[in-house]
């Protein structure tokens, strides 16, 4: 891949992480608010765009990043999208725990609640499957890994989408549309849920 294009890939990439969350960071929303609500905010906002890069890196098409090298910075960025959601979690449950409660349980009235709920647990999932993946046969572990990877991330958009908050509307919108497109790229080129052909 020539240069140029490989720095204006990188460019393009960081563009769709940095812009988003840095025009989170300047939303009137944040003012006077705690450092823990902030916290959350922009822990969410981060693990949209790891979620962006994770099946490109799985794909092993970034530049700089082929093959197993893209794999192993994978699973590291994997280890960074679980502790985001974490420390979006719980700094919600600081902020209002009946909130986070009733969100778990799956009572609260507001539709996103669900939406981010279950994209937690499909990501924890999807982190999980990777510490148990030499036990697995490798067919079943990439079809169920993809399967609950893919579940994160709509979910997550989904998510992302139903909230009215930090994160500016159009470049919300726009991370999130790259974030389905990447991973719908990568699911279809490593044919995850189809067996390869053989000639």
């Amino acid at each position: 891949m020539k240069p140029t294009r490989s720095i204006l890939i990188w460019l393009v990439l960081l563009a769709a992480i940095a812009v988003p969350l840095g025009l989170a960071l300047q939303s009137p929303l944040l003012a006077w608010r705690q450092p823990i609500y902030i916290a959350a905010g922009i822990a969410g906002v981060l693990a949209m765009g790891l979620l962006l890069l994770q099946p490109l890196l799985a794909s092993g098409r970034l530049p700089g990043l082929p093959g197993g090298a893209g794999r192993q910075v994978h699973r590291w960025i994997g280890a960074g999208l679980i502790f985001a959601v974490i420390v979006h979690v719980i700094a919600l449950w600081i902020t209002s725990p009946p909130d986070v409660v009733d969100a778990l349980l799956y009572r609260s009235p507001t539709p996103f609640s669900a939406w981010g709920v279950t994209a937690m647990w499909a990501v924890f999932a999807a982190g999980f499957l990777a510490l148990v993946r030499s036990r697995l046969r490798p067919r079943t572990w990439r079809t169920a890994h993809g399967a609950l990877v893919s579940l994160a991330v709509i979910t997550c958009v989904l998510h992302a989408l139903l909230i009215e908050g930090t994160m500016e509307p159009v470049s919300k919108a726009l991370l999130c549309a790259l974030v389905v497109i990447a991973t719908g790229w990568t699911v279809w080129q490593l044919r995850l849920f189809w067996p390869r052909t053989r000639r």
